[in-house]
């Protein structure tokens, strides 16, 4: 596996998007009229003097003496207009005219008159001869804009409701700014260097040799159609979350050399009814308009989820996208190349018209790797990464179970994170080590355990593992650490020797029994139970509760499965689902659960109480060493006097 390459947007699109000209003659539009009118209300201001007086005021402020010499300069603009200032004071502050009505004007302002004034003028020029005022004739450059802009305004709005508003109503996303808001989102991955093909996708062979088939047929699909064959429309993938999918389209389109569009489930639903269906539209006419393609659609549960069911109605604009896609794929024609990819982890809540065939008519199930898969995705993931001699990529694929790609990928990481912090040039497995703790468990908190606590928590733990290693056929313990990590004080990590697909009874036996060793300790050694273990009877409850009413596990309510309500409304299920069990049975049920669940704690007291020399030296040492690994837990318990099977060496079977 490796990661993905840099996306880049469709020119194509983004030109169709612009518009002729490389622009929009709407947002032009609305950009010159809010510039004039930003034109108008600056420069506006401006021609209007920053204030004004009336003529009659101006006439009295001339006949006073004190308000008179407050003028400094008077500028004829025509023979209608006057702009005057006024002298600052003498502490440096603006002055203003005070008329009989006790108003004043501003520092600079503005004298309309009603018409050429002989007096006025000759007043002026008194002032001006007697040196106390400055009268300066100009020509306004920008005279009558103002009334231009006012006049004009008007018809220009009005245009604008014709032209503009008016056609949009019809569809308010349909043109203008806004167009571009209905457009699909769907990015565009272009073929290249940096293209992924199925040698960059480690294991899912089961996987990709399904999907070779629309390799082969957008390559050549005249070798198809020759024999009248139809390759599928869609392609489910679903599986966990982390193991590849969108990896596996983006190989698959790698592999044919065409372009890769993805988008996820989400991006279609917006605030506005009906803008999901046009973005299914846009996005549907785009892959047709560059057949050959692969249109992936990543998370399609989003939208793609049971019709008629959970919160909302047929009005839903979920399911209006929904009957938009399902339009969308029966409109493909034969001739027309275009597959439709899309992956989910939770194919159950997806509606059936959408996984019919002649839509998504190819399921394929995107598993966890095995160990082989994983030492593969271990080797893509470090080939740019320096290495130590004594590093084992297939011990560490094999103690990594159930791990994902994007697990392994993360572990990868980690180690090479812990790596660089203490500055050294390779990684070594302690690295590897110490990055799968983190991974697993959490990382240290800083913690300091006083001695009873401390011990306690390794009675706890050490119950935990010793239980597991003395049940004949159980998962013995890969490590047991009593350092506080992530929410937890301590955590005993179980790890299968094989990769194991089927599980029976037994099994589950055991791991009750594993799971409340630890209580089963506390009660033996202090004679109460701590409520530490709060976490393992909820998990063992639950495990118990499955046994019971969903696999058929329990001999006294028989091979009976029952729905529970577990099911989330807002995942496309019915809100409310009725009961299809009595009460008697409910009773029954709460019995078997409680009867199992008080077996395990038996088995695992009584394992505990026969062997309390084992469990006394395994706490002992764990109290001193906080840690401890396989090798070393059988190192104890031997030395204690157990006599056993030993333990699978991992170690010498990864060689």
């Amino acid at each position: 596996m490796s990661s993905d390459p840099n996306s880049q947007n469709d020119d194509n699109q983004r030109s169709r998007r612009r518009g002729p000209g490389g622009g929009n003659v709407g947002s032009w539009f609305w950009l010159a009229l809010v510039g004039a009118v930003l034109f108008l209300v600056f420069f506006g201001n401006n021609l209007q003097g920053r204030g004004s007086i009336a003529y009659s005021q101006f006439l009295e402020a001339l006949g006073k003496a004190d308000e008179a010499a407050k003028i400094a300069k008077v500028v004829y603009r025509d023979e209608t207009r006057l702009e005057v200032s006024l002298h600052k004071g003498k502490d440096g502050k603006e002055q203003s005219l005070e008329f009989s009505d006790g108003k004043k004007s501003n520092s600079r302002f503005e004298v309309r008159l009603p018409q050429k004034d002989e007096k006025l003028l000759a007043r002026l020029q008194e002032l001006s001869a007697g040196g106390k005022i400055t009268i300066v004739q100009e020509e306004d450059p920008l005279a009558g804009i103002g009334t231009l802009i006012m006049f004009f305004l008007p018809a220009i709005v009005i245009l604008a409701l014709f032209f503009f508003v008016l056609p949009r109503m019809r569809d308010p996303l349909g043109g203008g700014f806004l167009s571009n808001y209905i457009r699909s989102p769907a990015r565009k991955y272009e073929k290249g260097k940096t293209r992924i093909t199925f040698e960059d996708v480690a294991g899912m062979e089961n996987a990709k040799s399904e999907l070779r088939e629309i390799v082969d047929f957008l390559k050549s699909p005249e070798k198809f159609t020759r024999l009248g064959a139809t390759v599928p429309k869609g392609v489910l993938l679903f599986g966990s979350p982390g193991t590849g999918k969108t990896l596996l389209a983006k190989a698959v389109a790698g592999e044919a050399g065409v372009p890769f569009y993805s988008i996820n489930g989400s991006e279609f639903i917006q605030m506005f009814v009906g803008v999901g269906a046009s973005r299914v539209r846009d996005m549907f006419k785009t892959a047709k308009e560059n057949a050959p393609c692969i249109l992936f659609i990543d998370e399609i549960d989003a939208v793609g989820r049971m019709r008629g069911a959970g919160v909302g109605g047929g009005s839903d604009e979920r399911e209006q996208t929904l009957n938009q896609i399902l339009s969308e794929m029966d409109g493909f024609q034969p001739s027309e190349t275009v597959i439709v990819m899309a992956a989910t982890n939770r194919p159950d809540v997806l509606d059936s018209a959408l996984l019919r065939p002649g839509r998504f008519d190819r399921h394929i199930t995107v598993e966890r790797p095995t160990w082989q898969g994983r030492l593969a995705i271990l080797k893509v993931h470090t080939r740019n990464k320096p290495l130590a001699d004594d590093v084992n990529l297939e011990l560490i694929a094999r103690k990594m179970v159930g791990m994902t790609g994007a697990d392994l990928r993360n572990l990868a990481n980690e180690a090479a994170l812990l790596a660089t912090r203490e500055g050294k040039d390779r990684l070594h497995m302690a690295d590897f080590e110490r990055a799968a703790d983190r991974v697993l468990i959490g990382p240290k908190r800083e913690e300091v355990l006083t001695g009873d606590d401390k011990k306690r928590i390794a009675n706890h733990e050490a119950g935990h593992a010793l239980v597991t290693w003395l049940m004949p056929g159980a998962d013995r313990p890969q490590k047991v650490s009593i350092i506080p990590r992530g929410q937890s004080l301590g955590v005993t990590i179980t790890v299968p020797d094989e990769d194991r697909f089927h599980h029976g009874r037994d099994q589950f036996e055991r791991e009750l029994v594993m799971t409340l060793g630890g209580r089963a300790a506390d009660v033996l050694v202090y004679s109460q139970p701590y409520a530490g273990a709060e976490s393992d009877l909820r998990k063992a409850t639950r495990r118990a509760r499955m046994m019971v009413a969903h696999w058929g596990m329990s001999d006294r309510v028989g091979p009976m499965a029952f729905r529970t309500g577990e099911e989330h409304v807002f995942l496309g299920k019915e809100i409310h689902e009725a009961r299809d069990f009595s009460e008697g049975m409910a009773l029954v049920i709460d019995e078997e659960v409680s009867r199992i669940l008080r077996d395990a704690d038996q088995k695992a007291f009584g394992l505990l109480q026969s062997n309390r020399n084992l469990l006394d030296a395994f706490v002992e040492e764990l109290t001193q060493r906080e840690e401890m690994s396989r090798p070393e837990i059988e190192d104890v318990l031997v030395k204690a006097g157990w006599v056993g099977t030993p333990s699978p060496n991992l170690e010498a079977s990864a060689v």
